[in-house]
């Protein structure tokens, strides 16, 4: 029993960097209807920000905030830069393009991708780069006989935290509903005086700068990161958006959770080799019983 919550653990904990980052995907299409492929890159690049606070700047970083201090900065630097990032891409990228069509939409933002990714690989180097062990405490606890470490904990309670403070932003609160009432119709919540400026500036902004927090805790967290990693966590998200209900939050949250569970209970009780193909199989199942994903809901088309 011991062995299963502690893999459940280990499953939330590498679900909540999948939420984070399917936050991204579910909010932009849930407002503009298009899928921001360069979400995965964006989420690499904040893992190099992060890596570059902690591991060439720790020396400062540390003095200054000490370890945890430096940490919460290298991550909200992430996330105001990656945010910045978010916001160009949808000005440079997206915002020529809107009129012509969602194709060209999704070509647009494959390129962005591949821009973003051999932009990491020219500035940082196509070699992995590693978080050192100064910049994360290596701590084990054992609370009740299950162990888990203190990362965990951080990763947990810093996802859990964003995750419900954007819950509350958008359910709880009058800009939320104006961001509720554009995913439903723009054209009406234009008319209702609605600024839709104001709302893609935010979804672009957020989403990616929810996505550079993931990337510095996933740096973090595994100690590891390379330029190519963002394509895999992309994937990964995206599934999870589907598996939740793509432009559904809460379900772009439990589908990020869900699928960090499934993939490390496979990995473990099925094989790590196959793991990826049992997360996509149990994806197609769900696109077969229930195509609109766990939270997600039919909605007649307008014609």
């Amino acid at each position: 029993m011991k062995i299963v919550l502690e893999q459940l653990l280990n499953g939330l904990t590498i679900g909540s960097f999948y939420a984070l980052i399917a936050l991204g995907y579910s909010m932009v299409y849930g407002v503009m209807k298009l899928i921001n492929f360069a979400h995965g890159d964006l989420f690499a690049l904040g893992s190099y920000l992060g890596f570059t606070l902690l591991v060439f700047g720790s020396t400062y970083v540390t003095v200054t905030f000490g370890i945890w201090g430096g940490v919460i900065a290298a991550m909200l630097i992430a996330a105001i830069g990656i945010g910045i990032a978010g916001t160009l891409i949808e000005r440079i990228a997206y915002r020529p393009i809107y009129s012509v069509g969602r194709l060209p939409a999704v070509v647009s933002a494959l390129g962005a991708s591949i821009v973003i990714q051999n932009g990491i690989m020219v500035v940082w180097g196509p070699r992995p780069q590693a978080y050192t062990s100064q910049v994360v405490p290596s701590v084990m606890l054992n609370i009740g006989g299950i162990k888990i470490t203190l990362m965990q904990i951080v990763v947990l309670i810093i996802s859990f935290i964003l995750m419900g403070l954007l819950f509350y932003i958008v359910q709880k609160t009058t800009f939320g509903a104006a961001i509720r009432a554009c995913a439903l119709d723009r054209s009406t919540a234009a008319l209702m005086g609605i600024n839709i400026e104001t709302i893609i500036f935010f979804i672009f902004a957020l989403g990616p700068a929810l996505g550079g927090m993931a990337g510095v805790m996933v740096g973090m967290y595994y100690r590891k990161i390379s330029f190519i990693m963002g394509w895999n966590y992309g994937l990964k998200a995206f599934t999870a958006t589907i598996l939740g209900g793509i432009g559904n939050i809460p379900g772009a949250m439990i589908g990020g959770l869900l699928l960090g569970i499934l993939e490390m209970l496979g990995s473990v009780y099925i094989s790590t080799a196959y793991k990826d193909v049992f997360v996509f199989l149990i994806l197609i199942l769900v696109l077969i019983f229930r195509p609109t994903g766990l939270l997600g809901e039919k909605i007649a088309e307008k014609v």
